[in-house]
């Protein structure tokens, strides 16, 4: 994160005797990225965050990736899918590759504690509220947050209803793109969101209890550790490492006369990955503009998008709708239905002023793979649309 928080209770100084009022000392925690060369946090907590009594295996059967093959762009019905689990072990696995995995979220069940050991995630709440719990602190969620959660961040999701989630499992970390930050962290002018919209933990979450499991996810698989102590033993902690939500609404569009390309919406960087935002925003505004997306080929990457919210101009005619997910690969040529780029210039001339579209797209720069949720809520028409055959 570009920049310093301070919870709750901490010392003057780090690493220095802080100590509890029956007159223990407090035990210190360094959470660090990049071998304590990169972003970190020192958490405090009442107990020993070292101390395990337990570690045991979990079975998770695995969820088996299978090639784009043959190679064609896809559509999925997430909506077609069943809900059940839990924001963590109800994860329906999308797509993947060795630097992320995209999987589906439907349920209303609290989680257990649980700790990502492999990578930091995003998850993106599509729909409903809930409660998210960590060692860091609370934040009330809701329908358009992303929730960014540090690799290592112990914590548990609580809904208040029936929610639906996108959720980005990063191998490695996910950040605000460099081009909006100064040398020194700040979000800079022309960024399209900035320290004020995002929310962190503002007090700390003090929940007591012995021998309390956690899953872990680390090196392909679960365990769950048992530890003596409740991990939200923290009284303070500061830094700048933590875990934090941006809602999608609060992302501001960057629009030309003519149609801007991608990176014009990106929000998120990760290892191998981006993760951008559409928004409603203005239409190009030059009186030639075609005020769609034109065809694009991104030689470089397969293209994942999951359409949140609104109306889909260029994917008229395509079966596209709220809750769906297209995949189009690198290979593949792709841009708007048959009929939908004149029906957008005829909509500007009606009086159409602006875009009601809202989606999640992440561009990979390795080939995805797809998962089994994928698979099993493929629409087999979706690639032969541009032909009129779909």
């Amino acid at each position: 994160m570009p920049h310093y928080r301070v919870v709750g209770e901490v010392p003057r100084k780090r690493h220095v005797q802080f100590r509890r009022p029956d007159g223990g000392l407090y035990k210190e925690e360094l959470m660090g990225e990049e071998g304590f060369s990169s972003d970190s946090s020192l958490l405090y907590h009442r107990h020993a965050p070292t101390a395990i009594v337990k570690a045991e295996a979990v079975e998770t059967g695995g969820a088996a990736l299978t090639p784009n093959l043959p190679l064609s762009p896809r559509h999925f019905r997430t909506g077609d899918l069943s809900p059940g689990g839990d924001l963590v072990t109800g994860r329906m696995l999308l797509a993947g590759n060795g630097d992320v995995r995209i999987s589906y979220a439907a349920t209303g069940s609290p989680s257990e504690l649980y700790r990502n050991s492999m990578g930091d995630e995003c998850v993106y709440l599509a729909s409903g509220r809930a409660r998210f719990e960590s060692a860091y602190g609370a934040l009330d969620v809701g329908e358009g947050d992303y929730v960014v959660v540090p690799t290592g961040a112990v914590h548990r999701w609580v809904p208040e209803g029936p929610v639906t989630a996108l959720v980005v499992e990063a191998a490695g970390h996910i950040r605000p793109p460099k081009r909006y930050l100064s040398q020194y962290g700040q979000f800079l002018e022309h960024a399209p969101y900035c320290e004020r919209d995002l929310r962190a933990p503002g007090e700390p979450l003090l929940v007591d209890g012995e021998e309390v499991p956690v899953l872990v996810r680390t090196r392909g698989g679960l365990t769950r550790l048992t530890y003596a102590n409740h991990p939200f033993d923290v009284v303070g902690w500061d830094g700048c490492l933590y875990p934090y939500a941006f809602n999608i609404q609060d992302f501001e569009p960057i629009v030309k006369r003519t149609h801007a390309p991608p990176p014009v919406h990106q929000t998120f960087e990760g290892p191998g990955f981006v993760i951008c935002s559409f928004c409603p925003r203005p239409l190009d505004f030059d009186p030639e503009a075609v005020p769609i997306p034109y065809n694009h080929h991104n030689v470089d990457s397969d293209e994942f998008m999951f359409y949140a919210g609104g109306d889909y101009t260029a994917r008229r005619g395509s079966g596209i709708d709220v809750g769906s997910v297209s995949l189009h690969p690198a290979g593949f040529t792709h841009g708007p239905q048959p009929g939908a780029v004149e029906a957008a210039v005829e909509a500007v001339r009606q009086g159409v002023t602006q875009t009601s579209e809202l989606a999640v797209m992440l561009d990979t720069f390795r080939p995805l793979d797809l998962g089994p949720a994928a698979l099993a809520c493929e629409d087999p028409g979706y690639a032969w649309t541009w032909a009129g055959r779909g």
